[in-house]
């Protein structure tokens, strides 16, 4: 950990699930800063597989997969591959830089991405998912279970058939809240960083009182301007909407003017 660096001293919660959380941890301790690990969101693989296979077994008839998030990557594509190799005519699209890494490191590249702003209506906005482009196509998404359904809505609005894969399941942290509540009662937790509505759901869920008062006070880093929306809706106020991605994140971390 860097023993200087505009963090020094502070310590950030890591929301994300487990399997994402390393790269941001690791920006705020070479910041100086001191990330707390504590994901909000638990993945796991779905307990049906048979929408999954059902797709693998035609995925040549499709001509555009969508992947709504790194866990969708790591809990689809071995599948695929397994099978073979990537369809040449299949074009591969992504919400966010995350999964476009995610899809690279497995090989998959070319990949149909917003530029600025990662959610599905920046993907939507693309050329590649234009009515002239879609009408009469198969698209393939390959999500969790629940979500926004204005991706695949909207793309069979333009004509497109869509099926639609959940391929993991999101759930509530199974662990106590120990690590934070112990924290914020020993005046050592600075901050938190929220990468999802549905985890932070979950969080004030399980609150009581006394951890409420604690969140109220604590300055929220997100995103994206849904869950900044989302968090006020729960009766959040301190809250510190940042450009998109972990760097996104760092950079309005590193911006913030911390009390003294």
């Amino acid at each position: 950990m860097s023993t200087g660096g505009p963090l020094v001293g502070r310590t950030i919660v890591v929301t994300r699930p487990k399997a994402q959380a390393a790269p941001l941890a690791a920006a705020i301790a070479a910041a100086g800063g001191r990330p707390l690990i504590f994901p909000l969101l638990e993945i796991s693989p779905t307990d049906d597989r048979q929408a999954l296979e059902s797709v693998l077994a035609r995925l040549d008839d499709y001509s555009l997969a969508v992947f709504i998030s790194p866990n969708a990557v790591d809990h689809a594509l071995p599948a695929i591959l397994a099978r073979g190799a990537w369809p040449a005519a299949l074009i591969p699209a992504a919400v966010g830089q995350g999964t476009v890494k995610a899809l690279a490191a497995q090989g998959i590249a070319d990949c149909v991405v917003p530029s600025e702003r990662f959610d599905s209506e920046a993907l939507l906005d693309l050329p590649e998912l234009a009515a002239g482009r879609v009408d009469g196509r198969h698209v393939a998404i390959f999500r969790g279970d629940g979500g926004r359904e204005l991706l695949a809505d909207t793309l069979r609005q333009r004509g497109a058939t869509v099926d639609c894969i959940t391929c993991y399941r999101r759930s509530g942290p199974s662990g106590d809240l120990d690590p934070l509540i112990s924290a914020w009662r020993a005046g050592r937790l600075d901050a938190l960083t929220v990468s999802s509505s549905e985890g932070l759901r979950h969080l004030v869920a399980r609150l009581d009182g006394e951890g409420l008062r604690f969140l109220q006070e604590t300055p929220l880093f997100v995103p994206h301007a849904r869950i900044a929306e989302n968090a006020r809706a729960m009766g959040l106020s301190n809250i510190l909407l940042t450009e998109a991605a972990d760097a996104g994140i760092l950079a309005g971390l590193v911006a913030y003017n911390w009390p003294v």
